[in-house]
């Protein structure tokens, strides 16, 4: 089957994302309203100053060090319902454990009978109803391991978690979701938004989606706030989650790009009113001659040659961007980590 680009994937799951939505709407019921608008995140908390000095991208690769491994016993991927996946699952849920986090492995609905595990880890002692959420796909396409898409957004995901902590004294819950059958029309992260009771659904202040932030001739891009219409920008707070998430990139020496959300993971969220935003180093596109001016890298050649590939292995990671985005997702995370109430405006 041909694969489309992540970035050509927005028509493809509307359908699938507004029943998400209708569901969420009739769960709801007489479930109380939404959080109040945030105040402005602040870097200077006791979490974001620790995690700035502590995550880093040569932590995040031990984790991908370990995804490679488990795709090379399962005949070289880790596709959603091969052995590949479910190792990789129980990989990140142990990890998680042995670090003191509260962790669920649910299963979702991957059509025709299938149930796939996704990953969820939550921090203890924060606000239950007030919870900071950020994901990244587990899964690969069959082709290969999938080790900048997205064992980056993973490794990026679990270095975060472990550098905040399991018990970081924070006023709200922070979540970490590690979602299955992404490369199958997203199925892991619907069925993870799905399975939320509408008090569940308001508790979600925000939703920040890690996808591909290592690619070899990657750019820095940031998503949420721009774009035609309301698939593109994200609902209400998507663009003040983007712009937290562009000053920490802008704390490791590099101007983001904001661009529009794609049709990813934060889709469900994002049709579920949640704010949203999205960090991503690109994939099929080409990098234009101003972005190999700022960045580096060459212009005219796409951003990740071995995206969807055999080739999508430990040596197609630059180190250095996803060093970048590791410290720029948990200043992020760890920014919203005391928040009062989902972030608004544009």
């Amino acid at each position: 089957m041909e694969r489309q680009s992540k970035t050509g994937r927005r028509r493809r799951w509307t359908r699938t994302a507004a029943a998400v939505v209708t569901a969420g709407l009739l769960a709801a019921g007489c479930a109380g309203p939404s959080p109040a608008p945030a105040a402005p995140a602040a870097p200077d908390g006791p979490v974001a100053q620790r995690v700035a000095s502590t995550a880093t991208g040569a932590g995040a690769a031990v984790h991908l060090e370990a995804l490679q491994r488990i795709a090379d016993g399962a005949g070289g991927n880790r596709a959603s319902g091969g052995p590949g996946y479910e190792r990789s699952v129980d990989y990140v849920a142990g990890v998680l454990r042995d670090a003191g986090f509260e962790v669920t492995t649910p299963e979702y609905d991957a059509g025709d009978g299938r149930r796939y595990r996704n990953v969820v880890a939550r921090t203890r002692g924060g606000d239950p109803g007030a919870v900071v959420l950020g994901g990244a796909h587990l899964d690969s396409v069959p082709e290969g391991p999938g080790i900048n898409d997205d064992g980056t957004g993973v490794a990026a995901l679990l270095e975060t978690a472990i550098r905040i902590g399991a018990a970081p004294g924070t006023r709200n819950t922070l979540a970490f979701g590690f979602w299955g059958s992404e490369e199958d029309e997203l199925q892991g992260s619907t069925g993870y938004v799905r399975g939320l009771t509408g008090a569940e659904r308001d508790a979600h202040l925000l939703y920040l989606n890690i996808d591909m932030v290592g690619s070899p001739n990657g750019g820095y891009f940031v998503q949420g706030g721009v774009g035609d219409g309301p698939e593109a920008t994200g609902p209400d707070g998507s663009g003040a989650v983007a712009r937290v998430l562009a000053e920490e990139l802008a704390a490791t020496g590099v101007q983001a790009e904001p661009i529009a959300f794609t049709g990813d993971d934060e889709a469900p969220f994002a049709e579920a009113g949640i704010p949203v935003a999205g960090a991503v180093t690109g994939d099929d596109e080409t990098k234009t001659a101003a972005q190999a001016e700022r960045w580096g890298g060459t212009a005219g050649a796409v951003y990740d040659a071995c995206y969807h590939a055999a080739c999508d292995d430990l040596g197609n990671v630059d180190r250095e961007r996803l060093d970048r985005y590791t410290k720029a997702i948990a200043g992020t995370l760890a920014r919203f980590a005391d928040t009062a109430g989902r972030p608004a405006g544009p």
